[in-house]
Order: structure tokens, then C-alpha cells, then sequence
């Protein structure tokens, strides 16, 4: 057996896992609801309501520089690497679906690699980490501990796959860090 096939088996083995035997009807709500737009706005508008009211000019220019790291995130993730890189998401996958339990009425249509809940999570989060000041950044380490579950909620209601995730949430890492970069040569950290 090649690796690519013994990684594969191991991210459908992880799948099965965390989505049945890993489940509790508690959890089952929380994330069918944690990974939808509704749950994670408020989070994200203090955030930026925040730096908006605190930083004057520079809070709004960190503003402008959020929304482009989460549009970039997106784009990278849904446009260029879904488009290319095809995957059936498991609750599409009819060698996977007998094994899983769906407790949410849509699955996308769009290929499951990579997950871009997490590429956009994540990319916020060290965006936010990587340029805020010392009274911001122990209150952004909580978007990393929300960026992790949201992730895993992908997982456990079935429409990614662990593999999907990790990558996701490592190259939204990446990009947010690369813009923290640039944010911060130009204008500068948030103090």
C-alpha cells in the first residue's frame, strides 16, 4: 500500500471517529451551529469594532487589512485550490456515507481539500495575533481556540475530512502571518 492510500484510509478512519463514535448529543448541537456565519459574526465584529474605536486611523486601516486577509484566505482556498485540487466531501463520498451520521440539511457541492472554514479562521486569527498590540493579543489567542473548533465541527457534522482541515487551517495560517507581515512594516502594529 502507498502512503497516499495509508494517509487517506487514516483520514477516513478519523472521520468515522470523530463523527460517530467521538459524539454526544450535546456536541451534536453545538456544532451544526458553531460553524455557521451566524454564530462567529459577533465574535469577529468586536474585533473590529474594537480596533476601529481604539486605534483611530490605524484601527481603520487594520480594519481594511482584516477583511483583504479574509479575502485572500477565501479566494486561495475556495477558488484556487478547490478548483484544482478535487475531492468528494464525505457526505458526497457514497463509500463514506453508510459510515456517517448527517445531522445538517446542506452538503456543499464544492470539493472538500482544503477546508476553507479553516483557512479563513485560522488566517484571521493570526492576522489578529500577528498585529496587535500587548492589551489585544491575549484576547486574540481566543480566535485560535474558536478557528480550532469551528474545524472540528467541519469534521464532525461530515462535510470535511481531518486532512482538509489541517492543510486549511495551516495555509490560512500562513497567509494571515504573510499579511501580518506586510500590515505591520507599513503601518504598524496596533498599540
Amino acid at each position: 500500500m502507498h502512503l497516499i492510500d495509508r494517509i487517506i484510509e487514516w483520514d477516513q478512519y478519523l472521520a468515522v471517529k470523530i463523527n460517530r463514535d467521538w459524539s454526544l448529543p450535546a456536541l451534536d448541537f453545538l456544532f451544526q451551529h458553531i460553524r455557521e456565519t451566524y454564530f462567529w459574526i459577533p465574535l469577529y465584529l468586536f474585533f473590529v469594532v474594537f480596533a476601529a474605536l481604539n486605534f483611530g486611523r490605524k484601527g481603520w486601516w487594520w480594519v481594511l487589512a482584516a477583511v483583504v486577509t479574509l479575502s485572500v484566505t477565501d479566494q486561495v482556498s475556495s477558488n484556487l485550490i478547490k478548483h484544482n485540487i478535487i475531492r468528494l466531501r464525505p457526505c458526497r463520498d457514497a463509500a463514506m456515507i453508510d459510515h456517517l451520521r448527517f445531522f445538517i440539511s446542506y452538503c456543499p457541492g464544492s470539493s472538500s481539500f482544503t477546508s476553507s472554514h479553516a483557512c479563513n479562521h485560522f488566517g484571521f486569527a493570526a492576522f489578529v495575533y500577528f498585529t496587535a498590540g500587548q492589551f489585544l493579543k491575549p484576547w486574540s489567542r481566543i480566535l485560535f481556540i474558536f478557528a480550532a473548533l469551528v474545524s472540528y465541527g467541519q469534521v464532525y457534522v461530515g462535510v470535511h475530512y481531518p486532512i482538509d482541515i489541517i492543510c486549511g487551517g495551516l495555509l490560512g495560517f500562513g497567509i494571515g502571518y504573510g499579511m501580518s507581515v506586510i500590515f505591520n512594516k507599513n503601518i504598524g502594529p496596533l498599540q
